[in-house]
């Protein structure tokens, strides 16, 4: 599992590649934020195949978003359902993204790896994923409706190097 591997593999060689001499320097994945949001906002049977789908897909019920404001350009009033999410921590964020990393993104039709470019300055990585249908949870004939996701992995990493080498040396496929 990753995990382990994590332990017994990744902290060392990441220790002598940013030459660290304490092992709590090293960065560590803190959280996988999992995000749906939702077009069909005032189909109920649209939301509860995305919750469903995204309860599979993380292994745990998701959290339903409410619009916060009023937007009239996208036909939306407050307190309208218009996502909903999960955060992974632990074990299951390790479980999730080895998955992630080894059999959903290998899945996806002409992947070549994920672009280096998505940090956000911290060494925090966001992923976004056109249809849930790529995850082995999900069947073809029983998705209602097809829904993008984005997954946001919230590392400990300082800067975008940092949070660089650490998911390379996890398995995340980025391209050079």
């Amino acid at each position: 599992m990753l995990k382990e591997r994590y332990r017994a593999e990744i902290i060392p060689r990441l220790m002598k590649e940013l030459n660290y001499k304490n092992v709590m320097q090293v960065p560590r994945i803190d959280k996988v934020v999992l995000n749906m949001g939702i077009k069909e906002h005032d189909n109920a049977k649209v939301i509860e195949a995305c919750v469903r789908d995204m309860g599979k897909i993380a292994g745990q019920r998701p959290v339903i978003r409410k619009a916060k404001r009023a937007i009239s350009d996208f036909g939306i009033t407050q307190g309208d359902q218009i996502g909903c999410s999960v955060t992974l921590r632990g074990d299951r964020a390790f479980a999730f993204l080895d998955k992630l990393f080894n059999i959903v993104l290998p899945a996806i039709r002409d992947f070549r790896g994920v672009s280096a470019d998505s940090f956000d300055g911290r060494g925090n990585y966001s992923i976004g994923i056109t249809e849930q249908l790529v995850f082995p949870e999900i069947k073809y004939n029983e998705v209602e409706k097809v829904q993008g996701m984005d997954i946001t992995i919230v590392t400990t990493a300082k800067t975008d190097r940092e949070g660089y080498y650490l998911l390379k040396a996890m398995g995340l496929p980025i391209k050079d």
